[in-house]
């Protein structure tokens, strides 16, 4: 078994120490146009159109099986797209240019854009065989190309910003849940993307570490520039967090607005009946 915390989670980043690990400048918007996904017979994303102006923050609700996750999931190129055009930037995700003409991308693109997007999971998804300090170096020593130096200085300015930089040795089984998360979300800031994608992150916690976390990305929010779309459950944390808040249902966009609005004074029947059955559980 883990062990448990016998301190508070996450303390709040200093910000000093997040101002010289987060990006800042020129993070892209993300758009949608006529995004079809199909799982077999079963249509989960609709010709759906929908856009994060860059450094946005938006929030994904509505009940499960909406296509949410189905959405980070094609921005991450985890699921393959079916049709439609996905833009991160001035880019096209599955699709490049050649010859003039648009066609499906080939590795090399899909390569060069997944360096853009960062993703944290709600299952950590952190490699069990190697220590902390490792976890945040691999893929910007690998991918990126970064020299050793280069990528434990930025681990350990990262692993100082979520408070776990006594843990730098520490192999994920000797973390607790809210510590793996926290790592987790280091090592996908590691990789310097300029779009952060968030899937339930705080699910997999229990209660008295989702707090934690949800301080620590709320601090993240507030000290970089980062363009983030985020799926959560958690009401009070989509709240706080975002720009703009987007309901959605069968694939399909109900009804979005700044959250004050969303959630205080929502149009849509739908939205109300989501709204007071998450509220009351």
């Amino acid at each position: 078994m883990p062990p448990t915390d016998t301190t508070p989670d996450a303390p709040s980043p200093k910000k000093e120490a997040a101002a010289a690990v987060l990006p800042r400048g020129g993070a892209p918007g993300i758009r949608f146009e006529k995004v079809v996904k199909r799982f077999g017979s079963n249509v989960v994303l609709r010709e759906l159109d929908f856009s994060v102006a860059p450094g946005e923050r938006v929030t994904l609700i509505g009940p499960s099986g909406s296509g949410k996750t189905t959405i980070l999931r094609l921005l991450m190129t985890l699921e393959k797209l079916d049709d439609g055009l996905i833009w991160v930037g001035d880019d096209t995700l599955w699709h490049m240019e050649k010859g003039g003409k648009r066609v499906p991308a080939n590795q090399r693109h899909l390569h060069e854009m997944r360096k853009r997007i960062g993703m944290v999971f709600q299952q950590f998804n952190l490699f069990p065989n190697m220590n902390v300090l490792r976890n945040l170096t691999e893929g910007p020593v690998r991918v990126l190309g970064l020299s050793r130096d280069e990528a434990v200085e930025r681990a350990r300015g990262l692993l100082d910003m979520v408070g776990l930089a006594d843990k730098i040795d520490a192999h994920p089984s000797q973390l607790s849940g809210g510590q793996q998360q926290r790592v987790a979300i280091a090592r996908a800031l590691a990789m310097e993307p300029r779009v952060l994608l968030l899937d339930e992150v705080t699910s997999a916690l229990d209660p008295e570490l989702v707090v934690g976390v949800q301080d620590l990305l709320r601090d993240i929010a507030r000290e970089s520039d980062l363009t983030m779309l985020c799926v959560t459950h958690e009401m009070g944390f989509a709240k706080d967090i975002s720009d703009r808040v987007l309901m959605f249902d069968q694939g399909q966009i109900v009804e979005e607005g700044p959250p004050d609005r969303i959630f205080g004074e929502p149009s849509e029947q739908r939205t109300r009946d989501f709204l007071q059955a998450v509220l009351a559980s």
